[in-house]
């Protein structure tokens, strides 16, 4: 070859038009039209993309792209107004319970126990009696009203047994941190007057020392065993059915809402191993990166044998544990260093013994794993990031280890550095920041709400990671809501919730993409639209990037594409 073809051939490479059909390969699809927003230092924006196979082909001009078409590729042409991203990561969520949670009741809306009792009393009528009532999303601090009985706000059996005395009924609260349970149920569970609260629990009592109904933290499993009991009844093929039903419809959900991966926050080894299965057969929906959730001695016996990285074509990732440290914040379950304003008798509750979360750390770093610890309250997040300090001094690496701290919601000032000093991932959820508003100020007083909930921005400036997600089921799975409450901290009302500590656009668009991937050490590979990269993308109605902030919540997304295949068109 001379040197001026040489040299022909070189440009052609480097700007991505295709010089020699014989050579280079085709594009199966282009996408032109709108605006590529790569979340790439290097080239942030471009005007088209090409997907070859399940990879990235090509970003870049117009003319640079569609040089790489050929006979069998597919052009779909854009609107001008459209913005293509890089499919959404769900940074903490619980895949498996979103899917169940759509086949409950769903209490998010109901705005009274009232309501709530009206629900139950609707299924009943067309449940077979003896078979559990199940439903999730109240929250007392959202009814408009306080239940007539109550403690602390919180409703008494009574009403709800009244209306279902022939079926056992377990209604979880919207935080997953508290469940309530009518008569028929309690007794199932063996609970009475007089029994005793388990470690990191609280059963909470009538005045007159029945209990209440209602169960915090921990003491939710006296409940949780009592159904589990009667589940493990079901034959092994109606268990598989349901497992499968849950998967499928929690991935149709986030295919819907442009979820292309998903990082669940806690699964059994078991429920571990039916993934597995799923992956191998290529039946998982979206990529799931999985936190193990079992007993530390469980862990101890087997964690090494479990671990999976891009396990069925990239589909599942099994490279950290998770373990609770404390509650939520609005059941008062969230570990305080000073006392609830509304409750001055409590600081919360510490769900797991610390000499339990350090040995769950040091098998994390026996078996290079991640180690997850959800801690909301301020005391939580200290006890947390000094266990962090402790083994990162005493095992050093010369890369970061990773570990993350789930939530991050409430942090003494003091502790704001030391997530980026230490290398320690914020993974925060946006939406929680405006749907639990209305009470925060009631939990925490104005002053340590101003200084420490929710403080996206003091992370970022401190050189911390901050990954984004919603928690679904505990709300929606929508990323523009939650991307929407990440840049706004603005809330149904039009009020802002100290809107100082708001992440920019680009920002909150990286925390859903690239820097979400990185906190699953999975950004070599995902969370940026790079040549060679994976083919997961979202087209969004919208540039979210620069309409006005109210009409991101009006932002739909128009096209999901997985592996380089569309899964999901809206119907215009």
């Amino acid at each position: 070859m001379s040197i001026k073809l040489l040299t022909i051939a070189i440009v052609g490479l480097c700007c991505g038009v295709r010089v020699d059909d014989r050579t280079q390969p085709h594009a199966d699809l282009i996408l032109v039209g709108g605006r590529v927003a790569t979340v790439d230092a290097a080239r942030p924006f471009a005007d088209a993309i090409a997907i070859r196979g399940t990879r990235i082909l090509a970003v870049g001009d117009e003319r640079e792209v569609i040089a790489w078409s050929g006979p069998e590729t597919q052009r779909i042409q854009l609107q001008s107004s459209q913005l293509v991203i890089p499919g959404f990561i769900e940074g903490h969520g619980h895949f498996l319970g979103l899917g169940e949670s759509l086949m409950m009741l769903d209490l998010s809306r109901a705005d009274s126990f009232d309501e709530m009792v009206e629900q139950v009393a609707a299924a009943a009528a067309i449940t077979p009696p003896g078979e559990w009532i199940v439903g999730r999303g109240w929250h007392q601090s959202k009814w408009s009203q306080v239940p007539e009985t109550n403690v602390d706000g919180y409703p008494a059996h009574d009403r709800l047994s009244e209306v279902s005395p022939n079926h056992p009924v377990l209604l979880t609260h919207a935080s997953g941190h508290m469940n309530m349970a009518n008569a028929y149920a309690m007794r199932l569970a063996g609970v009475q007057a007089g029994t005793t609260s388990p470690s990191g629990g609280e059963i909470l009592w009538k005045a007159d020392g029945q209990p209440l109904g209602v169960f915090r933290e921990t003491a939710q499993q006296l409940i949780a065993r009592a159904m589990a009991r009667d589940q493990a009844r079901l034959n092994p093929s109606q268990r598989a059915a349901r497992f499968q039903a849950a998967v499928a419809l929690a991935g149709e959900t986030c295919w819907r809402h442009g979820i292309t991966s998903f990082q669940d926050a806690g699964t059994s080894l078991e429920a571990i191993r039916a993934l597995k299965s799923m992956a191998a057969r290529g039946e998982l929906p979206v990529r799931l990166w999985v936190m193990v959730r079992d007993h530390v001695e469980l862990l101890e016996e087997r964690l090494v044998r479990e671990k999976l990285i891009d396990w069925g074509d990239g589909f599942l990732t099994v490279r950290s544990i998770k373990l609770s440290l404390d509650g939520a914040l609005g059941p008062h379950g969230a570990w305080l260093l000073a006392p609830y304003e509304d409750m001055p008798t409590s600081t919360g509750l510490n769900t797991i013994e610390l000499d339990t979360l350090r040995r769950a750390a040091e098998l994390a770093v026996r078996g290079d794993f991640q180690l997850c610890v959800h801690a909301i309250g301020d005391r939580a997040n200290r006890e947390t990031l000094d266990l962090f300090e402790r083994m990162f001094r005493e095992y050093p690496t010369p890369v970061s280890r990773r570990w993350r701290i789930e939530h991050a919601q409430h942090l003494h000032p003091d502790d704001i550095p030391r997530f980026g000093s230490l290398g320690v991932i914020a993974s925060m959820q946006g939406i929680h920041c405006t749907s639990d508003a209305v009470f925060v100020l009631q939990r925490l007083g104005r002053y340590r709400a101003e200084t420490g909930a929710y403080m996206w921005r003091a992370l970022l400036d401190s050189g911390a990671v901050v990954c984004n997600g919603t928690d679904a089921p505990v709300e929606p799975i929508d990323p523009l809501a939650s991307y929407y409450a990440s840049v706004t901290r603005r809330l149904p009302s039009e009020a802002e919730f100290f809107a100082g500590q708001a992440m920019t656009r680009a920002e909150a668009l990286r925390s859903y993409t690239l820097d979400a991937a990185y906190a699953a050490f999975e950004e070599s590979s995902k969370g940026s639209l790079v040549p060679g990269k994976l083919a997961d993308i979202v087209v969004l109605s919208d540039n979210i990037l620069e309409c006005p902030a109210e009409s991101i919540l009006k932002t739909r997304v128009i096209m999901t594409i997985l592996n380089g295949r569309i899964v999901y068109q809206a119907d215009n």
